[in-house]
């Protein structure tokens, strides 16, 4: 069987993609391959990598991608799903031979706000949140028999 190959965007690919990324092929690498990049690549998110690996996820040597990269290059996905806020969802590329484009809005972790404990906790309900998206995803998935 062939597996679908899905790419997640979100603005610099430092918490949001990377997070989706690594459980979609946790959990259904099976099935899936999945990739992730940013219009604007940034600097890996260390409240992610923190938040990520209390889930036994090590994502810190993960490298930060570029959409615009991905599509020069020609690449094709079954699925495209951005994972960004309304504002930055429309900046995403179109990418050619996209079967599926989806949009899952998830709050930017790079704009929480308080103490770093306050931070933290705002990370891992982003987290928490994005990992439940793609159980509920793979069911449906798996319902609908694609």
């Amino acid at each position: 069987m062939q597996k679908n190959k899905v790419l997640f965007l979100c603005v610099h690919n430092t918490a949001r993609s990377q997070m989706a990324e690594a459980f979609l092929n946790s959990m259904a690498g099976d099935r899936f391959i999945a990739e992730s990049a940013g219009l604007t690549p940034g600097t890996l998110n260390p409240l992610i990598v923190e938040v990520m690996n209390e889930l036994g996820y090590d994502i810190a040597d993960n490298k930060v991608k570029s959409a615009f990269d991905f599509y020069k290059a020609g690449k094709l996905y079954n699925y495209v799903i951005s994972v960004c806020d309304d504002a930055n969802a429309e900046q995403c590329p179109i990418f050619p031979g996209v079967i599926k484009r989806l949009y899952w809005p998830f709050e930017d972790p790079s704009e929480l706000t308080g103490t770093y404990e306050e931070r933290l906790e705002g990370a891992r309900r982003i987290r928490d949140r994005i990992r439940a998206r793609i159980e509920h995803w793979l069911k449906e998935e798996e319902a609908y028999g694609k």
